[in-house]
């Protein structure tokens, strides 16, 4: 069975877009779960002042993290306009192939810390699609 791939991605919303970034963040949300039975949870949360936003997804595997990176790339792209990527970091819970990793760094830009760790132990009850 394949591990599940998590995904955490932290960044800084521009001052006063809040409210547009999590509109905008919905129509990815409505996007993701009709085109995507694989990505298992998909939560944006903020923080108390509106001036960091965290992405969590839980992903049946790394494979399905590379279709969520190409349903919902330009999405992400268009977000640049409302957040700060400067101020961002990723956290990776997996194993990420190659491909993938290349294809996260070519969409977040040179300079984004991506702190990756591999399960040593442990197990999972997530029912997989």
């Amino acid at each position: 069975m394949a591990e599940p791939f998590i995904f955490i991605n932290t960044y800084a919303v521009k001052e006063g877009k809040l409210e547009e970034y999590l509109q905008r963040h919905q129509e990815v949300v409505e996007l993701t779960e009709a085109q995507e039975p694989r990505l298992l949870h998909f939560g944006c949360y903020a923080s108390e002042d509106g001036a960091e936003a965290t992405t969590v997804q839980v992903h049946a595997d790394a494979d399905n993290m590379l279709v969520h990176m190409q349903v919902a790339g330009e999405h992400i792209r268009q977000a640049s306009e409302l957040l700060d990527f400067s101020r961002m970091s990723i956290q990776i819970y997996g194993s990420p192939s190659d491909t993938l990793l290349e294809e996260m760094r070519k969409l977040a830009g040179t300079g984004v810390p991506v702190s990756i760790k591999e399960r040593r132990v442990g197990f999972t009850r997530l029912a997989q699609p």
